[in-house]
């Protein structure tokens, strides 16, 4: 993958160019669709809290951010998946001797503590707005990028339209176009062709992906593998894991599941296929679903409770709900074997790179769409155990008995991790071509 050349001219300025017929024709669109489904969305929000979100920052409005003579990057990552996927990317950025800009968007309330846990020590966090031109206006007044990047398939139709506008770069990293996205966008195909064709370039994950986005509509794509292997360093300890180890009251060399990224019904299956003297630390995908899961495991401890007769009472239960956000990694690094979430059920899946760089066994359902290449990956060097929800039991109690094999697991999937990396750099190489010398270059 060649880089490109190194531009010396920097956007326009941040003055917004006049809305186009399409940028209000697209308002329109999504103001209808917004009142005729607010009913369906407006309860959903109230019921899970997140109503209570930063809605001014939703509509680009906050302080203008300060800069330096220095390019700046926008990179827009969606949630907590793609936050951590940009790591390595990030790190390679701010490592150039161009030193740019780097300032991180993202859209969810979990992805933007996330991001601001990640990153808010040395680069921007921002919330990024919904789609409507006022908006994406608003946010691009605020940051000021030299380029915008987009994480796997973050194109919007008034972002990438009033972008372009300004004559600022916009690039897919990560790109992915699963087997149920592509089907939906060759449904409004004529639709969704500008959007793409206005990406000035895709650095797709893979093949597969890179030609699903050349049919779209992408001008010029690239393959530069998955960020996703980058995104955690190969280590042993998580600074902070004895800690919750013990706030937890789970006894130092305690046989224990960590169960990753749950859906709603999977705490069932864990809890029946769960061996005899073997507790389950279990974190569910989402918040609004931590009290769902609490009531199918009698007795668990809450990790939200830190209350002394509860921790004092740990000893008695298997169960621990981990209802926190950011102690995951922690949690994994304590385990025994690691059983990722939403394969089991009716999602796709959820990624087992972190357990994996942290020498852990994973066991994984057969659900896992959006990670297939990932878990293909593992599955070619023997260093992941999938399997059907009814062999589950049969299958930790295996691993529990011969910790041998455990180890053996553990190792091939660190291999595979260190022979998948590169992306990152390969990305970075391509993103720091594209950017001005600095600000003063283009003035």
């Amino acid at each position: 993958m060649s880089a490109r050349p190194r531009t010396t001219t920097s956007p326009s300025p941040s003055r917004a160019p006049r809305r186009s017929a399409a940028t209000i024709a697209t308002d329109i669109g999504y103001l209808v669709g917004a009142l005729l489904a607010s009913p369906l969305w407006l309860t959903r929000m109230i019921l899970t809290g997140k109503i209570r979100t930063d809605w001014r920052a939703r509509f680009g409005f906050g302080d203008p951010l300060a800069r330096s003579q220095r390019p700046r990057v926008l990179i827009h990552a969606v949630s907590v998946g793609e936050v951590n996927a940009i790591r390595g990317l990030v790190e390679r950025l701010a490592a150039d001797l161009s030193a740019p800009e780097i300032v991180v968007s993202a859209t969810t309330d979990t992805g933007f503590a996330r991001a601001k846990a990640l990153f808010g020590e040395h680069h921007a966090v921002v919330r990024t707005p919904l789609d409507f031109s006022g908006a994406v206006t608003r946010w691009l007044d605020r940051v000021e990028p030299d380029l915008l990047v987009l994480v796997e398939l973050e194109l919007w139709p008034n972002m990438t339209r009033l972008a372009s506008a300004r004559e600022i770069p916009v690039v897919v990293v990560n790109g992915r176009l699963s087997d149920r996205s592509i089907v939906r966008y060759r449904r409004v195909k004529p639709l969704v062709h500008g959007m793409f064709a206005r990406a000035t370039a895709v650095l797709a994950q893979n093949g597969a992906y890179a030609s699903r986005f050349a049919e779209l509509g992408a001008r010029e794509v690239l393959v530069s593998g998955n960020m996703k292997w980058d995104s955690i360093a190969i280590r042993d300890e998580v600074p902070g894991a004895e800690r919750l180890r013990e706030e937890f009251g789970i006894p130092a060399g305690a046989p224990l599941v960590v169960a990753g990224s749950t859906e709603p019904g999977e705490e069932i299956l864990l809890r029946d296929a769960l061996p005899d003297g073997v507790r389950l630390v279990i974190a569910p995908r989402k918040p609004e679903w931590w009290d769902g899961v609490a009531a199918n495991l009698p007795g668990c401890v809450r990790r939200s409770r830190k209350d002394a007769a509860e921790r004092r009472d740990a000893g008695d239960t298997r169960f621990h709900l981990l209802d926190t956000i950011g102690e995951l990694g922690m949690a994994y690094s304590f385990a025994d074997v690691v059983v990722m979430g939403r394969s089991f059920g009716r999602l796709y899946g959820s990624d087992p790179i972190e357990p994996a760089s942290l020498g852990k066994p994973v066991v994984i359902g057969p659900r896992v769409h959006d990670f297939r290449d990932v878990v293909a990956a593992f599955k070619a060097r023997d260093a992941i155990v999938q399997c059907e929800a009814g062999e589950l039991k049969a299958v930790l109690a295996r691993l529990f008995l011969q910790p041998e094999e455990r180890a053996a697991i553990a190792a091939r999937a660190r291999d595979a991790i260190r022979a998948e990396q590169g992306g990152s750099a390969r990305t970075a190489e391509v993103l720091l071509s594209m950017l001005p010398a600095s600000r003063a270059s283009g003035a």
